[in-house]
């Protein structure tokens, strides 16, 4: 099958990523939309995995600040040189992600950043709702390990879904872009202010 420009450009579009990586993209995988994205979206994930132990002390500080200004968010973002700094993709990305924390509220960044007692506390609840409703034990700690990875999901930044694409999670766009730029990228930390709110 012949690769034609509009494909080119229409994977472009869905991805953002190169002109020749959506081309060899869509060579590989015959011109079929679907697996090029997969493709691409895979060549993200392995740059990101291999650029992931790489020290990111440049990067930028993004702040979003809500209409009205009762709400504002600031966000560390961090990447390998002040080149990728000035990066109008990653700068468009700290402010998303900035954004994105007014709109969700995420506990932590990681799964790792969660206060156990947290974990503990929404744990020891579903436990008590599944034995409540007179589940079997056997299946309790089936279910109650669902609950609390869905809970994660939600409160976790990485794991969260991405508001302009509900498909990707945030890990999964930071991936994109890491693949796409070339560079580690890590969102380093982020303070949420919302006035009335302790």
């Amino acid at each position: 099958m012949s690769i034609t420009s509009k494909m080119v450009k229409d994977l472009r579009d869905k991805t953002q990523a190169g002109m020749m990586d959506c081309k060899k993209a869509l060579e590989k995988t015959d011109g079929d939309m679907e697996k090029a994205v997969d493709l691409l979206r895979q060549k993200g994930l392995a740059v990101a995995a291999k650029r992931a132990g790489r020290a990111t002390s440049e990067g930028v500080i993004a702040t979003y600040i809500h209409a009205g200004g009762k709400l504002g968010v600031m966000v560390e973002l961090g990447c390998e040189t002040d080149f990728v700094a000035k990066n109008d993709d990653f700068k468009g990305f700290a402010r998303d992600v900035a954004m994105y924390i007014a709109a969700s509220s995420p506990v932590a960044i990681t799964r790792e950043e969660v206060p156990a007692d947290v974990v503990s506390r929404e744990k020891d609840i579903y436990v008590q709702q599944a034995l409540d409703s007179g589940k079997p034990e056997a299946i309790v700690e089936k279910m109650v390990s669902g609950k609390i990875e869905k809970f994660l999901a939600e409160i976790v930044l990485l794991d969260q879904k991405f508001v302009k694409n509900p498909d990707l999670s945030i890990q999964d766009i930071l991936n994109e872009l890491v693949g796409r730029i070339g560079e580690n990228i890590s969102i380093k930390k982020f303070a949420r202010f919302q006035i009335g709110v302790e």
